[in-house]
């Protein structure tokens, strides 16, 4: 992937807040790789990524094996110093790894064992915090963390051949028609998720058509057709217009909220091609 001339300013607006934290790349003295939330380690990685950033270049190398650094001998990834150690993340190092290269890297797979292993009785993946009180809603997997585990998912050996990630593709089209917030974190399909947000940051139907796209057992179905119809409506002259954006990208370029993106066209030509 190469750098376009157009994305400079917002890679070096990223690139300018590597120290805002405390640390280098994006991250506290001691070492908590989610703080700073957009402009954190593991989302400033990605994001750099997105923009045509090569995994090869010596700011990525050195955050990888920072994310590294924090892999225990289990499988798990522990990103703060203190606090217990939540599914999600597992999930967002491993995926952050996965875009910049690392699904083979042998260091991983007793992470992807390690989500095997844990995956929740209704396919997807789910911590024991709650946040929002307990309820009947709560003994369902988080679809947020279980889309993003998809997602780093489909870099590897798994994809199409794993019938456990089948049913973690049919809890999240089960959650297309209950609709309703569900999982200890209260994820839900309402107003905002219908929004199509960029770059990919939380759960939103253009993530969710996007990573289902990878996954044969969502082809066919009717309710990831719905969706995928639905973002289909929004696409103007065959490109993604952004509808959502973190307010603190709001200013950069790439992601411009009204406008068209053509790096989110992008992606949406990636689904089009999965579903040749």
């Amino acid at each position: 992937m190469v750098v376009q001339r157009q994305y400079n300013s917002d890679i070096e607006g990223i690139i300018s807040k590597r120290y805002h934290n405390g640390w280098d790349y994006w991250t506290t003295p001691d070492k908590r790789l989610g703080k700073g939330g957009t402009f954190s380690t593991l989302s400033s990685a990605l994001l750099l990524r997105e923009l045509g950033v090569k995994s090869s270049d010596d700011i990525l190398l050195d955050v990888a094996e920072l994310i590294f650094s924090c892999l225990r001998e289990d499988g798990r990834f522990k990103l703060s110093p203190k606090g217990a150690i939540y599914p999600c993340h597992t999930i967002n190092a491993l995926n952050v790894l996965c875009n910049l290269g690392y699904a083979g890297d042998e260091r991983l797979e007793k992470s992807f064992n390690h989500l095997m292993d844990i995956q929740h009785s209704d396919g997807g993946w789910r911590c024991k915090k709650f946040s929002y009180g307990k309820g009947p809603e709560t003994d369902y997997s988080n679809p947020g963390p279980t889309l993003t585990a998809l997602n780093a998912f489909r870099f590897t050996r798994h994809l199409n051949r794993n019938s456990d990630l089948d049913k973690a593709v049919g809890f999240l089209l089960d959650h297309w028609t209950v609709r309703l917030p569900i999982g200890p974190c209260h994820y839900g399909i309402g107003t905002l998720f219908m929004q199509v947000e960029y770059p990919f940051e939380t759960y939103n139907l253009f993530y969710y058509v996007y990573v289902l796209s990878y996954y044969d057992r969502a082809k066919e179905d009717t309710r990831f057709i719905e969706a995928l119809n639905i973002l289909e409506s929004k696409v103007q002259d065959g490109k993604i217009v952004v509808e959502r954006v973190n307010p603190k990208l709001a200013t950069f370029s790439f992601c411009k909220k009204g406008e068209p993106s053509d790096l989110g066209t992008r992606h949406y030509l990636e689904i089009k091609r999965n579903l040749r």
